[in-house]
């Protein structure tokens, strides 16, 4: 997902893609674990986005408080 797109979210809507993503992790690791895991970079990349998004609702967060 873009970054650009990820700002554009309201803060419901990044909980909501937060939580998908978690499930989705669980999954791939699941899948690496087993040995069905075709491309391990996924895990990677999708850790990347999940500290993205948690960036963005902590910058929403600290922009309520500021003003």
């Amino acid at each position: 997902m873009e970054l650009k797109k990820m700002r554009d979210m309201t803060e419901v809507e990044l909980n909501t893609e937060l939580s998908k993503m978690k499930k989705e992790l669980f999954n791939l690791r699941f899948q690496h674990a087993t040995g069905q895991l075709e491309n391990p970079v996924q895990m990677r990349e999708l850790r990347r986005n999940i500290a993205r998004v948690k960036t963005i609702i902590r910058e929403k967060e600290l922009a309520k408080v500021q003003g």
